[in-house]
């Protein structure tokens, strides 16, 4: 365990969110896309709150961006996407993998965001570690763009997606012909990282889509996991760092044991019911075994139930996260919500939490960050008291943590 330096914590947020606006986009964009660019955006309308008006600015502005960290008391972060690259229909993390027609263009939009985030990411090195995307269309370019990520310094390593049950213009993730890409981001040391909200289906234009959405995506999200845990990637890939991030935690022991069940009664009987597995179906290894083999999980803004599960999933796999800057996140009340779950936590257990884990899977320097963690780190004092009241307009997140929700 990491004890807290000088009194003060080291907080890493392990989910935080950044992009740059298209014009800042544009300037990453290789020459002959920007005509077809040009087009696009001329056409392209904002939907997302949080990428309008003002607090847009939160996504790239250094000076706004780290005022606010600081304010909460956060010295560094592991930096998802955001904003809308070029060419995408809707919000990065929500899109659906491109089809054939679309690749090439879509393509050209990460290929751009992921220029202009190693740029952003250099300007303060010791405190990004950006998350580099890449897609599975085309399992070449998925490799170039890993290597790229490497030399390019995104120690956050590369973003998959979820793919959604009726996508079946690209492999699924338990395809073996994935295994060379996954050899290389093992050789490379690049964290897989897998975030919620991705791999539903389309629901259609009913008015029973949005529910069915946020009621299902969970899931949906959760079965990147299960594929490859099932497929036996983990088996193959032993060095394979793979992060679950905005998902919770509080499934992952119920669903462990489910698995444990069932691959231990497969290895014994050969049999489940009226369905038999040969030896392909084997692992040798429990679904337990391979998690805390290869597994971590970004935990934004807990719940009480999350808190709690962190000792049954192992107190080297929960990373704490912010969301900064989305609305649900614990910004701008950050200090309460970690003195509401976390009062009673040991200093040395809660200082693992809060960065000491995240900087073993992402690379951080938790000495090069202590100076900064004096000046505007929450001391272990202050996250020692409960919290007795909320705030007059507790966030999402706060209100998550006192079960209103």
């Amino acid at each position: 365990m990491t004890a807290p330096a000088n009194g003060h914590y080291v907080v890493i947020s392990s989910d935080c969110h950044a992009g740059g606006s298209h014009d800042m986009y544009r300037e990453y964009l290789e020459k002959k896309y920007l005509d077809d660019f040009d087009a696009w955006r001329a056409k392209y309308k904002n939907p997302y709150r949080d990428l309008q008006g003002g607090g847009r600015v939160r996504n790239w502005d250094d000076d706004r961006r780290i005022s606010d960290l600081e304010q909460d008391g956060i010295v560094a972060e592991v930096v998802f996407p955001n904003t809308v690259p070029p060419f995408f229909p809707s919000f990065v993390l929500f899109a659906r993998p491109p089809r054939p027609d679309e690749y090439e263009h879509r393509l050209a939009g990460i290929r751009a965001h992921n220029r202009w985030l190693a740029d952003w990411c250099a300007r303060f090195p010791e405190r990004r570690a950006g998350i580099g995307q890449i897609f599975l269309n085309d399992i070449d370019d998925a490799i170039a763009d890993a290597h790229w990520i490497k030399e390019h310094g995104l120690r956050g390593g590369v973003l998959i997606s979820a793919l959604p049950p009726d996508v079946d213009y690209v492999r699924p993730l338990y395809d073996p012909e994935y295994d060379r890409l996954w050899a290389v981001l093992q050789d490379l040391e690049l964290p897989v990282n897998a975030h919620g909200g991705t791999g539903a289906p389309n629901y259609g234009k009913y008015p029973a889509a949005a529910l069915l959405f946020i009621t299902e995506v969970s899931f949906y999200s959760q079965r990147p996991f299960v594929q490859l845990l099932l497929s036996g990637v983990f088996e193959r890939f032993p060095r394979l760092k793979f992060v679950m991030t905005e998902q919770g935690c509080a499934w992952v022991p119920p669903l462990l044991e489910r698995l444990d069940q069932v691959l231990d009664q497969i290895r014994r009987t050969g049999r489940t019911g009226e369905l038999a597995y040969g030896d392909e179906h084997k692992l040798p290894r429990s679904a337990s075994e391979y998690f805390a083999q290869n597994c971590f999980m970004g935990v934004s803004q807990p719940g009480p139930a999350d808190a709690a599960a962190r000792h049954a999933i192992g107190a080297g796999k929960f990373m704490w996260g912010s969301d900064y800057p989305h609305d649900e996140g614990t910004w701008p009340y950050t200090r309460e919500h970690l003195r509401q779950l976390f009062w009673d936590t040991d200093p040395a257990e809660l200082q693992d939490i809060l960065a000491g884990n995240a900087a073993k899977v992402y690379g951080f320097d938790l000495d090069a960050l202590a100076p900064l963690a004096e000046k505007v780190g929450p001391t272990v004092e202050e996250l020692s008291r409960p919290l007795d009241r909320l705030p007059d307009e507790p966030n999402e997140a706060l209100l998550k943590a006192a079960g209103a929700r």
